[in-house]
C-alpha cells in the first residue's frame, strides 16, 4: 500500500531531513512512526500526503508513483488518504458539523448525503451534540476528535496522523487510539506519528523508530 524506495530529502540549505528511507506498509497494516523531535516523523508523513516531494527516490501509494504526479492531481491522491494534522488545521469560524463536511464537499457529494454522513460519523466520535459549536467551544479531546472525524469521514484506503494523542490526557489518548484502531479494523491502513512510548507499548503495532532522518528500526513490512 505505501513503498518508498532509496528517499532523500534535502532543503535548499543542503541540511539533510531524510536519509535513504526504504519503507513497506502493508495494505491493512497499523505502523507507528517514532523517534525524538527533529527525527524526520512529520517530514515522511508529508511526503506521503504530497505535500513535500523528495530530491531523489520514488514513493508509491496504492501502486501509483506519486512523485511523478503533476501539482493538479494531487488533490485526487488525498481523495484515498486522510490526514489528522498535529495542530487540528480546524476552521475557526465554521461549526463541527462544516468543518467535517468539507472534505465530502471537495469530493462533490449532495447536501442530503454530507449530512447523514457527518452524523453518522460524529455520532460514532460520541460528538453529534456538538455538532453546531464551533471549535474554540470544544476541548482538545474534542477538536481532535473532530479533526479525526474529518479524516475518516470518506472512508480512505490510508491515514495518517500525526502526533494524535499529543496534549491529551491518558482517557482521550485512549479514545483516538480506539478511534483510529476501529478505522484500521474497516480497513483503512494507518500510519501514526508519535514520540509517546507507552501508547506505542500499549498498542501491540509495528514500530519504525527514525533517528537524524535514518530509519533505524523496522523498515520491512509485517511478515
Amino acid at each position: 500500500m505505501i513503498q518508498l524506495h532509496n528517499v532523500f530529502l534535502s532543503y535548499q540549505n543542503d541540511v539533510t531531513a531524510l536519509s535513504n528511507i526504504n519503507l513497506n506498509v502493508a495494505k491493512g497494516e497499523f505502523v507507528f512512526l517514532t523517534g525524538i523531535s527533529g527525527a524526520g516523523k512529520s517530514t515522511l508523513l508529508k511526503l506521503l500526503y504530497g505535500a513535500l516531494k523528495p530530491s531523489r527516490g520514488q514513493i508509491l501509494i496504492d501502486g501509483e508513483n506519486i512523485i511523478r504526479l503533476p501539482a493538479s492531481q494531487i488533490p485526487f491522491l488525498r481523495r484515498k488518504v486522510g490526514v489528522v494534522f498535529q495542530d487540528f488545521k480546524l476552521l475557526p469560524n465554521r461549526t463541527v458539523l462544516e468543518n467535517v463536511a468539507l472534505t465530502l464537499e471537495v469530493l462533490g457529494w449532495g447536501k442530503k448525503d454530507i449530512g447523514k454522513k457527518v452524523y453518522h460519523v460524529l455520532k460514532q466520535m460520541g460528538l453529534e451534540h456538538k455538532i453546531n459549536s464551533t471549535p474554540l467551544r470544544l476541548s482538545g479531546g474534542e477538536q481532535q476528535r473532530v479533526a479525526l472525524a474529518r479524516a475518516l469521514v470518506n472512508d480512505p484506503k490510508i491515514i495518517l496522523a500525526d502526533e494524535p494523542t499529543g496534549n491529551l490526557d491518558e482517557e482521550s489518548r485512549e479514545q483516538i487510539l480506539g478511534i483510529l484502531k476501529g478505522a484500521n479494523i474497516r480497513g483503512s491502513t494507518v500510519v501514526v506519528a508519535s514520540h509517546d512510548k507507552k501508547l506505542i507499548g500499549n498498542c501491540h503495532r509495528r514500530v519504525i523508530t527514525l533517528d537524524k532522518g535514518h530509519i533505524v528500526e523496522g523498515s520491512d513490512a509485517a511478515k
